[in-house]
């Protein structure tokens, strides 16, 4: 199928973009970088927004760039970006390991980085990454200019802080310690296709006991969060096998899964507790 008929909008800065959405937002105007989730819904005409405001030759939205200890990433950053570490250390290693997992290569060349936080879609590795990094989402309208904590920021499947007249304009991550140990695991049906779980963890060891963890899940729940629970668990403890099941016995357990017809929750829950280990194990590797 074809979209419906739009308006196509194409601000050359970011004050005429906002002052754009402002007229067009109540209309159900929508904001356009690389267009890999919105395109496809308005091929099908599950969205038929009458404008579109394409941000592509915003100047300043494609910024990527290392302040004050954080990751500065435009709203035109695409996710190949990242394919070779985009920032220092471990946060770099981290972005370049959750690139490799988005989708296929045409994607990776044309969607972005804060497209998909403004998609905000369960399996989103980006979204589970801001999830897990405490990331600072940069909003900009023409009222003002918000930051929203990622903790704030994802509400629900497809459904987030962001306001119709607001422009996702930069996430702000941090700089992981060098020594930072990662593990990421997905589990999908197909290659490219949505993972149906997904885990991020990332620790330190010091003086052999676990320190500053991270923990974070996606795809299992209707949005990516980390999980507090466990990562007191691991805060101070020595790493070992007995360990990684403990942790992953209770995030299995205390996980609220998504149901749907071909998924039930518990097949979830099992992908949790399986994942779970072995993210803990290909960290601790």
């Amino acid at each position: 199928m074809k979209p419906a008929a739009f308006v196509h909008h194409r601000p050359t800065t970011l004050e005429e973009a906002v002052r754009i959405l402002a007229e067009v937002a109540p209309d159900d105007g929508r904001v356009i970088a690389g267009g890999q989730s919105l395109v496809p819904i308005m091929a099908y005409r599950m969205a038929r927004p009458p404008h579109l405001v394409d941000i592509n030759h915003v100047a300043g939205l494609d910024r990527l760039a290392v302040e004050n200890g954080r990751l500065a990433i435009g709203a035109r950053v695409r996710h190949m970006a990242f394919r070779d570490s985009a920032a220092p250390g471990a946060t770099g290693a981290l972005l370049s390991t959750l690139m490799r997992h988005i989708a296929h290569a045409p994607i990776r060349t044309r969607g972005t980085f804060c497209g998909s936080l403004a998609h905000s879609d369960p399996s989103s590795e980006w979204c589970l990454a801001a999830a897990a990094l405490d990331a600072v989402l940069i909003a900009h309208s023409a009222r003002g200019v918000r930051e929203i904590a990622a903790a704030d920021y994802f509400q629900g499947a497809m459904t987030t802080d962001l306001q119709p007249d607001e422009i996702l304009v930069e996430a702000r991550l941090p700089l992981l310690p060098d020594d930072t140990r990662i593990g990421f695991v997905e589990f999908s049906r197909r290659a490219g296709d949505y993972a149906l779980a997904s885990v991020l963890t990332t620790f330190r060891l010091v003086g052999g006991k676990i320190a500053e963890p991270r923990f974070a899940i996606g795809g299992a729940e209707a949005f990516p969060r980390r999980l507090a629970e466990i990562e007191t668990m691991l805060t101070g403890a020595a790493p070992d096998a007995d360990l990684w099941r403990e942790a992953a016995e209770r995030a299995a357990a205390i996980i609220d899964p998504l149901e749907d017809a071909a998924t039930p929750g518990d097949y979830r829950r099992d992908l949790v507790r399986a994942l779970t280990l072995r993210a803990f194990q290909q960290a601790n590797a």
